[in-house]
């Protein structure tokens, strides 16, 4: 069975940093897409980072790019997301997702996601 946990969400400053966690269970690291969205109020979900399942290339969306930086701890079974430089723009419940996509990670929309994290809230604000 397929699951994923978050941790480490909180309130930072804008310029401040913070690292969120996805425990895993139930398959690899290596054979699944791996992505991080978010979801502020009123919006959309968003993809921020994925993993493609075939070459493992990371890939970020545009606003996001030099300040977040996605990782993988394969000896915890854990995905990891980086976030520095943060902005009140970053605000948001941040989910962690997999799923076993043959194409590039970010041509898929979330609902195509089938393995979802609970969320975790992430503040930005002084």
């Amino acid at each position: 069975q397929v699951q994923l946990v978050e941790s480490g969400g909180g309130l930072v400053q804008p310029g401040g940093s913070l690292t969120l966690s996805c425990a895993t269970a139930g398959f690899s690291l290596n054979s699944y897409a791996l992505a991080w969205f978010r979801q502020a109020p009123g919006k959309e979900r968003e993809r921020v980072s994925c993993i493609n399942s075939s070459n493992r290339v990371t890939k970020y969306v545009d606003s996001v790019k030099g300040r977040f930086t996605m990782s993988t701890d394969r000896t915890k079974n854990t995905m990891l997301l980086q976030m520095n430089n943060m902005q009140p723009d970053d605000t948001a419940v941040y989910y962690c997702a997999a799923e076993n996509l043959a194409l590039s990670c970010d041509v898929y929309a979330a609902y195509e996601y089938g393995h979802w994290g609970q969320g975790t809230q992430v503040t930005v604000s002084s």
